[in-house]
């Protein structure tokens, strides 16, 4: 009656292997996913493939962000994500108090500023933003949101994203 039947006895190991085989494939997957490179790049493409000036943000959940004139890329506990931008010229600002004084003025016109406060001429912030775009682009704390602007100063037509 109280007897071990053979095979109940694997039946129960082969099922204990199988339930620590599982929680072991469960605890290595991570805890959140990738973050939406895409979704950014779309975006940015949104604002900066229209005709008029425009402004759009997008929430991100990264820890890291890297912008450079043709790509996005973001990084968090998921993973890394990068994404290509269509849109050619967009203009990557630095966060406040990491760059130069052009990075700081371009930083005003993305956060409303209008550009002909920040800058003398559009000569200024054309050369602003070709310096912007062709400096180093190192990963940098991710904001809460990307913000992307789209503004028209006399014949100069700049896409800001930071």
């Amino acid at each position: 009656m109280f007897e071990t039947h053979l095979d109940a006895t694997y039946a129960w190991l082969g099922l204990a292997v199988v339930s620590v085989a599982t929680a072991g494939v469960a605890a290595a997957l991570p805890a959140s996913p990738p973050p939406d490179a895409s979704g950014a790049a779309h975006t940015i493409d949104a604002v900066a493939e229209g005709e008029y000036p425009a402004t759009a943000e997008h929430g991100l959940a990264a820890d890291r962000i890297r912008v450079t004139s043709r790509t996005v890329a973001l990084d968090g506990d998921g993973g890394s994500a990068r994404a290509s931008l269509r849109a050619s010229r967009v203009t990557p600002v630095p966060a406040d108090g990491h760059g130069t004084a052009d990075d700081d003025r371009l930083r005003r016109v993305l956060d409303g500023v209008p550009p002909d406060a920040a800058f003398d001429d559009p000569d200024a912030l054309a050369t602003a933003a070709e310096r912007a775009r062709t400096g180093d682009h190192e990963w940098s704390p991710a904001p809460a949101r990307l913000t992307v602007r789209r503004v028209h100063y006399g014949g100069v037509h700049v896409t800001l994203v930071g």
